[in-house]
């Protein structure tokens, strides 16, 4: 009996130390660096900022990362319900002024054959836009490439004759025969002056 316990003391003794020193050196070999520690210095930072963009660092280099923001639609404009009414066709994206013509003017001619067709103030603004564009409301006014002429730039200006033998130098038989073009083609100086501004040419 005290043989045994002799030999078992013995081997508590030497064993003992051996596996304190194999513990140790496991300790001593995954403390240092462990595979999460590795991993971890090799990561990225990644801060973002919706008002200034954004910061990318990777080993200890930081790098600035612009973020486009995103373009906001721009909304569509609607015609309004009086631009719409006013010559039957689509609207233009301006709608002249109205402006009161100087007494004795051919604007001042066209404002009184414009209000005894029945239209409106607008219609007058149309017109007033409309040939200040194409002649700049000169009764001479001749275009060398097309051969329109006069205050309405009719071509060949000729054609203004069916409004009276003086269509060469008298503005009211210009005015008189141009409204009446207006008319039959657009139905009024507005529905014309949208012609106009869509495509160029009325």
């Amino acid at each position: 009996m005290f043989a045994a316990l002799a030999v078992a003391g013995f081997v508590a003794a030497y064993i003992g130390p051996i596996g304190a020193t194999v513990s140790q050196a496991e300790a001593s070999e995954l403390d240092p660096v462990s595979l999460y520690a590795s991993s971890i210095e090799d990561a990225q930072a990644y801060v973002a900022d919706a008002a200034t963009g954004a910061t990318l660092d990777r080993a200890g280099v930081t790098y600035t990362v612009y973020v486009k923001p995103k373009p906001k639609p721009t909304p569509t404009p609607t015609p309004t319900a009086e631009a719409e009414t006013r010559s039957g066709s689509s609207a233009s994206t301006w709608s002249p002024p109205f402006v009161s013509p100087d007494p004795g003017s051919a604007q001042a001619i066209a404002y009184e054959m414009v209000t005894a067709r029945g239209w409106g103030d607008d219609q007058f603004a149309c017109l007033v836009a409309l040939w200040k564009k194409e002649s700049g409301w000169r009764v001479n006014a001749y275009n060398a490439s097309s051969g329109a002429y006069g205050i309405p730039q009719a071509l060949p200006g000729t054609k203004m004759a069916s409004a009276g033998a003086d269509w060469e130098t008298n503005p009211a038989t210009q005015i008189s025969w141009g409204l009446g073009y207006i008319k039959g083609r657009y139905g009024t100086p507005c529905g014309a002056w949208d012609h106009s501004q869509s495509v160029g040419w009325y």
